[in-house]
C-alpha cells in the first residue's frame, strides 16, 4: 500500500513566505511528464450537496508531473503552472465548471496532486516563484484568517495517478469543511469518505463541546485540525505534554514493542530518547504536541523501511492515545482509540463521522489501515461526490 505520505510527500508542506498561503512543494511518484491532451482516467464529478447547484460549484485539479508543478484544464490538458497565468487581480483563475445539471465527466492525467471544491465562489490559487526559480503554485490555507480563501467553502481530495494505478483518499489532515466521498472503479469498486446522515452538523458540535478543541470550529465554515490551531492561537501549545510525559515514563522500566514490516523493534526511555533495537537501532528525541499534531519534528518519517515505520507507529498511538496502556504497537482494535483525555479528538470526531469508520484525521492514520484512502491498480473510472450537508 501506498500511504498519503509517500503518495504526495510535502504537497502542502511549507509557507508562501508573507503571502498567509501554503505553497505545494513536490508530490512524489513517477507520473508521466506534460504531454497536453494524452488519454487519462475518466473523473466524474458529482454534486450531491444538496446546498449548492452546479452553477456555484469550481473544481480545482493541481499537482505535480514529477518534474513541474501542472494544472488540468477543462478540456483535459495537462499544463505547467506560469505566474504569467496570474491576472490583474493577481491569482490564477484555474476554476474547472461543472456541466449545467447532472455527472460532469472530466479527463484526469498522469500526476500527482488534489482535487479541490469550492462552493459559492471560486478559489484564488496564486502562482509563485519557488527558491529554485521555478513556478510554483500557492495553495489555499483556510486555517489562516489573511488568506483570500479564507471566506470560500472549500475540501480536497489527493491523489497520484500513474503507471502503477490511481491512489487516493479524501482528507480531514488540515481542516474538514465540504464533505466529500471518492469511487474507484476497476478491478473492483471502492468507496470511502461517505459521511454519516447530519454527519457534518455533527461534527461541529461534537467539537464544540470538547474542553481545548472547541476553538477549532470557525463558524459554519470548517473545523481546522489542532495543528493548525496553534499556529493560530486556538488550540494549546501543551495540550498533550502531560500524555508524553506519562509515556515516556512507562517505558523507563518496561519494554514497548512495535512491529513493522522490517520485524519487531524493542524500546526503552531514558533521559529524552527512546531507543529501539531490532531490525536496526533507531531513537527519538521525546516529541512535543505540535510534533505528534503533524507527525513531524521528533517524529519525522523517513522513507527508509526502518525508522520512518516505527515513527508513524509511534506517531499514530500518541494521536489515538493509546501508547501507554498498550505496550506493543500497533494497536489494530479501534474500540481503544482516543480513550485518554489527552488524545486527538478532531480525528475521533471525524472517525466517528464516516459510514465506514476510515478517515485521514492527522498524517499517520494510516497505521493499521484505518485511513480513507483507496488504491487501483487497473482503475476505469474515479468519482468525487459532494454529499449531502
Amino acid at each position: 500500500m501506498i500511504s498519503r505520505r509517500t503518495l504526495l510527500g510535502g504537497l502542502a508542506a511549507s509557507a508562501a513566505a508573507g503571502a498567509g498561503l501554503t505553497l505545494a512543494s513536490r508530490a512524489v511518484g513517477s507520473p508521466a511528464p506534460v504531454r497536453g491532451r494524452a488519454a487519462g482516467l475518466p473523473l466524474e464529478i458529482v454534486n450531491n450537496s444538496g446546498e449548492f447547484d452546479n452553477a456555484s460549484v469550481y473544481v480545482y485539479i493541481v499537482g505535480n508531473d514529477g518534474t513541474q508543478q501542472v494544472r488540468v484544464t477543462p478540456e483535459g490538458e495537462l499544463k505547467p503552472v506560469a505566474v504569467a497565468d496570474n491576472g490583474s487581480d493577481g491569482f490564477t483563475d484555474y476554476a474547472i465548471p461543472l456541466a449545467g445539471s447532472g455527472t460532469t465527466t472530466l479527463t484526469l492525467p498522469k500526476m500527482s496532486g488534489r482535487i479541490y471544491t469550492s462552493l459559492g465562489g471560486k478559489l484564488k490559487f496564486k502562482a509563485v516563484e519557488d527558491g529554485n526559480g521555478k513556478a510554483a503554485l500557492a495553495y489555499p490555507a483556510g486555517w489562516v484568517d489573511s488568506d483570500p480563501n479564507y471566506g470560500v467553502l472549500h475540501d480536497c481530495a489527493e491523489f497520484t495517478y500513474n503507471d502503477g494505478g490511481m491512489y487516493c483518499n479524501t482528507t480531514m489532515v488540515d481542516m474538514f469543511s465540504v464533505p466529500l466521498a471518492i469511487k474507484l472503479t476497476g478491478a473492483k469498486d471502492q468507496t470511502t469518505g461517505l459521511l454519516k446522515d447530519g454527519a457534518r452538523d455533527k461534527i461541529f458540535s461534537d467539537l464544540a463541546g470538547v474542553e481545548g478543541f472547541d476553538k477549532l470550529v470557525i463558524d459554519d465554515k470548517r473545523v481546522i485540525a489542532p495543528g493548525h490551531g496553534l499556529g493560530a492561537g486556538r488550540f494549546d501549545e501543551n495540550y498533550l505534554a502531560a500524555a508524553i510525559d506519562e509515556a515516556w515514563a512507562a517505558y523507563e522500566s518496561k519494554d514497548l514493542k512495535i512491529t513493522t514490516n522490517a520485524g519487531t523493534f524493542t524500546g526503552r526511555a531514558s533521559g529524552g530518547k527512546l531507543s529501539f533495537t531490532g531490525p536496526a537501532s533507531v531513537s527519538f528525541d521525546k516529541p512535543s504536541t505540535k510534533d505528534v499534531l503533524f507527525c513531524d519534528g521528533a517524529l519525522a518519517a523517513p522513507n527508509d523501511g526502518t525508522t520512518g515505520p516505527v515513527a508513524a507507529i509511534l506517531g499514530a498511538a500518541f494521536n489515538r492515545g493509546t501508547l501507554t496502556s498498550h505496550a506493543e504497537q500497533p494497536t489494530t482494535d479501534p474500540a481503544t482509540f482516543y480513550q485518554q483525555k489527552l488524545a486527538n479528538h478532531y480525528a475521533r470526531v471525524m472517525h466517528e463521522a464516516t459510514k465506514d469508520g476510515k478517515a485521514y484525521g492527522f498524517a499517520f492514520d494510516d497505521v493499521a489501515s484505518f485511513a480513507s484512502y483507496i488504491e487501483d491498480g487497473a482503475p476505469s473510472r474515479f468519482t468525487l461526490t459532494l454529499t449531502p450537508f
